[in-house]
């Protein structure tokens, strides 16, 4: 293709709104246009890049044995009322009256469309396993869009649903999609990490994320240095270390006029950070408030919390108000004679001689010790993991790092297929309930997480498998040197035969513009010819990811690109 044959809307800046490196470059490149909040449209070199991550998942998803559909935008709500999701999933499910005032959605995900397929067609435990998939727009209402297609509310995904006759089938499966999704993103060429995670409002009972690692990342995800230990850091699990050593210290009540903050504490009696603890008071069921106890220095991990049977979920933190009532201040709240119902994180429950509020206005307690002063405790997991800790299969420690979540797969067992009565017979001859896994990669996603793992100060570096080109030729005064231009044309017309993915800059532009733009858009490799390449019958070759220029015989070019293409 031909340049000015080309849309490629290329710009010095990016806009204000563009956060991370991949928005801007997307939009610099020319890849995207924003049309509102979370919305946008992919031009033609952006629409190339995607074509090229739709093309190997295909061909890895039909290797696995998966079929290709392609469902619905518009789901009927009857489906998620069905399968209960309809009030449960939240703002973030569009929905929308027809004319005729029947009530729809616009699906961020397919389970409920999938499964009212498979309870058609699906009869016998013959026909199983089965599995579907689809590369399809999805539109999920975020609160917040950002980061440009990172989290935009209409994105690109390919999902997949399969359907087994037991676990065991259904872990089968779940091991060939894991397998299959390390193919693609192998293919791709990402730095990534398959990480054990939590399912959210997809459900089921196991699940895994594919991250790709990025300073960026809106994830945090810990690994062990040791071992193949991986998972989101909501997942990652925390043990007792070892109980609490005996009191040294004598209990006492200390004035501590506003301090309010931990830090404070620390600071104004001059302790440790990880002497203190600290007691957050949240919603419990039946209206009833529960205070979760950590060490001064870690984070509460809603995940976790959310799982205790007496909190409420989704996690809500009791208002100033509901904690007053109680008979408790912010800020001076802790564990000695506290009549709320506490449980105690793993990592606080082996502390001794800490300190914590007093439950008394601008009064706190040192020397606190559990056994001494508190008695009986209820302890659990709460907590973040941080950097160094033991890793939970007890092999080397855990190393976080930021990630960029691009796939999702999930064990969900029979949770829509019993709401939605998608059975067989079985080989006994009686129904059987189906056992479903879904599988999730974001196509657009995977753009930007590409962008955000291979850039510089010029622009992008893409993969060679999903670059918009393979090559570029930038002939030097094209329009004006006739041996140029027929030596460019000659190139150019050997690559195409060659089906090698050309595009020949042939706008009236300056060198400079035509390298600064082939740089920014990310083609991995250039060839440029000029008059002084005329004269001594030779082309200059250069890779986007080096900064060795290299002359190479024009007789020899073809071969040379075809090499470098298959390195």
């Amino acid at each position: 293709m031909k340049t000015t044959d080309l849309l490629i809307p290329t710009q010095k800046e990016a806009p204000n709104d563009a956060k991370v490196i991949s928005h801007q470059l997307m939009i610099r490149a020319g890849l995207i246009s924003k049309l509102a909040s979370g919305l946008y449209s992919y031009l033609p070199v952006g629409l190339r890049v995607i074509h090229k991550v739709e093309k190997i998942i295909r061909e890895e998803m039909d290797r696995s044995g998966a079929q290709e559909v392609l469902m619905p935008v518009a789901q009927p709500a009857e489906l998620w009322q069905d399968s209960g999701r309809w009030d449960e999933y939240g703002p973030e499910l569009l929905r929308f009256k027809d004319r005729h005032d029947r009530d729809f959605c616009l699906g961020p995900t397919h389970e409920e469309v999938i499964t009212n397929i498979a309870s058609q067609y699906l009869r016998s435990y013959k026909q199983l396993p089965m599995n579907f998939y689809q590369i399809q727009t999805k539109f999920r209402d975020e609160i917040r869009p950002r980061f440009g297609v990172m989290r935009s509310r209409e994105f690109i995904m390919k999902d997949a649903y399969s359907f087994n006759i037991d676990q065991a089938s259904l872990q089968e499966t779940y091991e060939l999609m894991h397998q299959t999704y390390c193919n693609i993103f192998d293919r791709i060429g990402l730095e990534y990490r398959s990480v054990l995670a939590d399912s959210g409002a997809i459900g089921g009972d196991s699940s895994k994320e594919f991250h790709v690692l990025a300073g960026s990342g809106e994830d945090a995800i810990c690994f062990s240095d040791e071992s193949d230990y991986a998972a989101n850091i909501e997942r990652a699990e925390t043990f007792p270390q070892h109980k609490a050593k005996e009191p040294t210290q004598e209990l006492q009540v200390i004035a501590t006029p506003k301090q309010k903050t931990i830090n404070d504490i620390c600071e104004f009696l001059e302790v440790d950070i990880k002497s203190t603890i600290k007691t957050l008071v949240v919603e419990g069921i039946n209206d009833s408030l529960v205070a979760l106890v950590l060490r001064g220095d870690h984070d509460l991990n809603q995940v976790k919390a959310e799982k205790l049977g007496i909190v409420k979920k989704p996690l809500v933190m009791a208002t100033e108000e509901r904690i007053s009532d109680a008979g408790y201040s912010i800020g001076s709240i802790g564990v000695k004679d506290l009549k709320i119902p506490f449980i105690v994180d793993y990592a606080a429950s082996s502390l001794s001689d800490f300190v914590c509020g007093a439950n008394k206005e601008d009064k706190h307690l040192t020397g606190v010790n559990w056994s001494r002063d508190i008695g009986e405790i209820e302890s659990a997991d709460l907590r973040n993991i941080v950097d160094g800790d033991p890793s939970p299969d007890g092999k080397g420690k855990l190393v976080i790092k930021r990630g960029i979540e691009v796939g999702h797969i999930f064990q969900l067992g029979t949770k829509y297929s019993k709401a939605m009565n998608a059975n067989v017979i079985g080989e006994k001859g009686k129904a059987v309930i189906m056992s479903m896994g879904c599988y999730g990669i974001g196509v657009t996603r995977v753009v930007a997480a590409a962008i955000e793992q291979n850039f510089d100060d010029r622009g992008i570096i893409f993969p060679e498998s999903i670059a918009p080109f393979q090559v570029v030729i930038v002939p030097i005064n094209y329009n004006k040197s006739t041996r140029v231009k027929e030596i460019a044309d000659k190139l150019y017309c050997q690559l195409v035969d060659a089906q090698v993915e050309v595009l020949l800059d042939d706008r009236k532009e300056r060198a400079g513009i035509m390298f600064a733009d082939s740089e920014l858009i990310g083609i991995p490799h250039r060839v440029v010819i000029s008059d002084t390449h005329a004269d001594n019958g030779n082309v200059e070759y250069k890779s986007r990811s080096s900064s060795e220029k290299v002359e190479i015989k024009f007789n020899d070019a073809l071969t040379y690109i075809k090499n470098k293409l298959n390195q």
